[in-house]
């Protein structure tokens, strides 16, 4: 049934962002950033809360001004998230809220300004355990190296994540993480090959601006897939133009598709035709509504008749294969019960639960016995 990935993934220094391990052998975290207004204190724990909910591992704050760090001690005060700040420009913002408890400082060194700026900003990172993370955009790269280059390209990106990495270097800071995001997919994965052969600190992927829910979704899935296949990667952010929440769904639905996380259920459905003994589309529309909220790992096959449906249902934790007169259930492998189409995703829904509830039950004993 679950079956482990065969991907090979790159050696890179861990680090911790607040109880997240990212890097080394940690598994690969899922991100996102809240687009509240950040001194609108109610609405951004509400998010926080919605994205803690969906699954994520770590949530990103923009903190632009003094009266926003202000507003995100108050946040950090009444939520366990792992969070990060993103400041860019006024470097004692970030002294701010390295004194009021963030996990990790999203900054480029090189527009802190002075030398003597980024000093007191590593210096803060250092003193409080705060890792930092460097992001570069193929949006906002230095002046000369858009002159150099003419145009973003996967070495200007690079080029500029190193002048950053070089700051930290000769300040002893070895605590950090990189992203080279642009909007063109095959510019963001070059950066990232490029990159991953150069420094050893964890790569915080994404295909920046990706789009709206179903262009940024797949625009993401194709870049990130094929730098995850390669083994590249530590944590992930899917950027879209939508609900944050979406992002998080989005993400485990990629590290799930690579056997790189098993969180939640993994659909395994028919597109359906008039084989289908039950309508598969309407089914698992409602069984996804439905079980929204399940965190288990579980695999649910779905197919709509007898010709691949006993193959796949096998194979599932929980499998429905289409039948006549009536559809087949299988349990582990083995058929269960036979169930016609009336209250059919009633049924398929208490089966689920229950299983959930069962796996769950079994690793509370596991723990228990150490």
């Amino acid at each position: 049934m679950h079956q482990e990935s065969p991907i090979k993934r790159r050696a890179s220094r861990q680090i911790r962002v607040g109880s997240v391990l990212v890097g080394g052998d940690a598994p690969i975290s899922v991100q996102s950033m809240t687009n509240t207004e950040t001194c609108d204190v109610a609405a951004t724990l509400d998010q926080i809360g919605r994205l803690e909910a969906a699954g994520a591992d770590i949530v990103r704050v923009s903190v632009p001004s003094m009266e926003a760090a202000e507003a995100f001690g108050e946040i950090r005060k009444q939520t366990s998230m792992a969070l990060v700040a993103d400041i860019h420009f006024d470097y004692k913002i970030a002294l701010r809220v390295a004194d009021l408890g963030v996990d990790c400082l999203r900054i480029n060194p090189g527009n802190i300004g002075r030398e003597d700026r980024v000093r007191a900003v590593v210096d803060a990172a250092r003193h409080n355990g705060i890792p930092i993370r460097i992001g570069v955009n193929a949006g906002s790269l230095e002046k000369d190296l858009q002159k150099k280059y003419g145009e973003p390209t996967p070495e200007a990106l690079v080029e500029s994540a190193l002048r950053h990495v070089e700051h930290l270097d000769r300040l002893d800071f070895q605590d950090f993480k990189v992203s080279v995001k642009a909007s063109d997919v095959f510019m963001a994965v070059g950066a990232y090959r490029l990159l991953a052969q150069q420094i050893v600190q964890p790569l915080h992927l994404g295909i920046t601006e990706a789009g709206g829910l179903r262009s940024g979704t797949v625009k993401s899935a194709v870049g990130l897939g094929m730098l995850l296949a390669e083994g590249i990667g530590d944590t992930i952010r899917i950027s879209l133009a939508a609900d944050p929440v979406e992002e998080i769904k989005v993400g485990f639905d990629i590290l799930k598709s690579l056997r790189l996380r098993s969180r939640g259920i993994n659909f395994i459905a028919c597109p359906s035709c008039s084989r289908q003994n039950f309508d598969v589309v309407k089914t698992m529309n409602e069984l996804e509504q439905r079980l929204d909220d399940v965190l288990v790992p579980l695999d649910v096959a779905v197919i709509g008749c007898v010709v691949n449906g006993p193959g796949e249902a096998r194979e599932a934790d929980i499998g429905l294969t289409g039948g006549t007169p009536n559809n087949l259930i299988y349990v582990d492998g083995a058929p269960d019960q036979k169930v016609d189409n009336a209250g059919l995703v009633d049924r398929l829904e208490r089966m689920i639960r229950d299983k959930v509830a069962a796996k769950q039950a079994l690793d509370a004993r596991t723990i228990a016995r150490g």
